[in-house]
This record gives structure tokens, sequence and C-alpha cells, in this order.
């Protein structure tokens, strides 16, 4: 059996979000030079609205394991960790230790919240040491957790990794819906599924006017009901907004408390300019030009995903949605 052949042939991209092809990924760990090499599972999914990873791991926790188990073995590592938000070890651990048995996998509890699922501030974070983010280059395979080789992946790219080995995989990925939904969940449907259809075949396409924030829950893409014939990209979020109910300004407000609660403060760009999004937020009238401006800097000169996501969010309800 050739695992990471098995990855290609089946296309399979990473779901935490990136989307990078999970055979390369395999690869340049397996090549790269190191007496140790690491594994991770990464299952930190702190953002709102997004929990696929936490149903996956409540029905099939020992399809998350045999894919660890596959990637150890595959890319020669010594070590795999599972690092778990705390919600998910509190309630899963002792279940989660009894199917790992001896194999070399240790569980670690996420001291962090949100900004502890960025891959780089995950490894400080396993390392004992605050949980921000680090420069790259250079990148996890070739320099990960104490210095060697490290593959970090999503749980449901593990889940699917252990399927396709199984020959069940059927290019299906998972979906979180929420907000002004009639039946929300995680439902499962082809990965190229369009996102209207996602939200007809699961009975959530709303009747009345609506917009949807799609990949996330806080950095996701604001879309209109006639931009949802594309796939969902990033994490397979999508949250349903009811039009005539949304306020667009308490809305901002939300995803601004949220990134001033899980900011590390690490770079002025981010922690400075949510909390002047914040501030412009809290008034009855938003002055949507110094908005932009401040979003555009986030975006340019943020030093991690954190900044350039809540950048993401801002800049397309400004171009969707009028205050």
């Amino acid at each position: 059996m050739n695992i990471i052949e098995d990855l290609k042939q089946a296309n399979l991209r990473g779901r935490g979000g990136a989307g990078f092809p999970v055979w390369q990924k395999w690869q340049m760990v397996k090549d790269a030079a190191g007496a140790k090499k690491y594994v991770v599972c990464n299952v930190s999914e702190g953002e709102p609205a997004v929990f696929k990873d936490g149903y996956i791991l409540e029905n099939w926790p020992q399809l998350v394991i045999e894919g660890m188990e596959l990637a150890i073995k595959e890319v020669g590592a010594v070590q795999g960790y599972l690092y778990l938000r705390k919600d998910y070890y509190d309630g899963l651990k002792d279940k989660m230790a009894q199917i790992i048995a001896n194999r070399p996998i240790e569980i670690i509890r996420e001291p962090g919240g949100y900004l502890g699922g960025e891959e780089t501030a995950l490894l400080e974070s396993i390392e004992g040491k605050p949980v921000e983010p680090r420069m790259k280059p250079p990148f996890p395979p070739q320099v990960g957790l104490f210095g060697c080789p490290t593959l970090i992946n999503n749980l449901e790219t593990f889940y699917f990794a252990a399927k396709i080995t199984r020959g069940e995989y059927k290019n299906t990925r998972f979906y979180s819906i929420s907000g002004d939904a009639a039946n929300p969940g995680v439902y499962e449907f082809a990965q190229d599924m369009p996102i209207r259809q996602v939200l007809e075949y699961s009975q959530n396409l709303p009747k009345d006017p609506f917009f949807v924030q799609a990949g996330g829950g806080a950095s996701g893409t604001i879309l209109l009901e006639n931009e949802l014939d594309n796939p969902l990209a990033g994490a397979g979020c999508i949250v349903v907004h009811d039009l005539a109910k949304t306020d667009p300004r308490k809305l901002g407000l939300e995803w601004a408390e949220f990134f001033i609660n899980e900011n590390c403060g690490k770079c002025v760009p981010c922690r400075e300019g949510v909390y002047r999004l914040k501030e412009l937020f809290s008034r009855e009238k938003v002055d949507t030009a110094k908005a932009k401006e401040i979003v555009e800097l986030m975006k340019a000169a943020s030093f991690c995903p954190f900044g350039k996501g809540a950048a993401n969010a801002y800049s397309s309800m400004f171009e969707k949605l009028k205050f």
C-alpha cells in the first residue's frame, strides 16, 4: 500500500481551511531530513459556527486515530499529538485514551483559544510557550515541533485519510450549517457541491431573502443569494443570515468582540485594528470609509492569518451589505 499515492489519486485537500494537497504535505515531511519527526492532529476548532470536527470526533474517533497512525508510519514520525480544544479534551479524553491504547500518540489540551489553531501557534503551545504564531518560513514540514519536521493536519483530514486506505472515500466533506437555518447541524455532501445545493439538500435554503457567511463564522466571506453556485472554500462552515433581520453593524461588532478576545497582541496592525473596528461598530453610524482603511492595513500588514482573516470578513461585508 502506498498511502501517499492513494492520497494523491483521491485529490484529498486539507480540511482545516487552507485546502493544501494532503499528499504533498505528507511527502514533504517524509522527505525532510531529521532524526525525529512528529505528527499533529489539529482539533482546535475555535472559530464561531465551526463544529464539524467535534461531530466527527464524537462519532468516528477510531478513524481519526487510524488516520494519525497511518501518517506516523508513513512519514517516519516518532510521536503523534492529538491537540484538542478544551471542551473536547474535558469530555473525550478518557474515550480517546482507550482508543489510542499503546500507540505513540499523546493527547494535548489546548491552553489557548482560537489562535491555538494556527499551525505555528499550535507548535508553540505544545512546546509550553505562549500561544503566538511563528515567522514563516521555515514551515513546519521542515522545521516544526522542537525544531523537527512536523506534519500538521486537521482532524477531518486524518479521518478521510483513513477512509481512503479502506477504499471508502467518496469525494465528500463535512459542512457545519447554522444561523437562520431551519435544520442546523453537520452534513456530509460532495466536496465540489455548490453552496446553494448544500443548503437545498440539507433543507436549509431559506424562502425569505438572505445571505451567508461562508468558510468561517467570523473570518468567512459574505455571499449574497446570487453568489452561491460555487463550492465552499475554507473550514466547511455556512452561517445563514436573514437579510431583513440582520443588522450589519451588530454583526460587525460581534466579529470585533470575538477578534479582540482571541487576539494574541503580537502585531500592531491586528491588535489595534480590531480594537478600532470595535470602536467604529459600537457607534450608531459606522464610519465605513475609516473602517475600510483599517481593514486594508490589517490585510496588508498583519503578522499571521488571524488578522488577514478578520480583514477578509469585513471587506466582503462592506462590498455586499448596506449600512
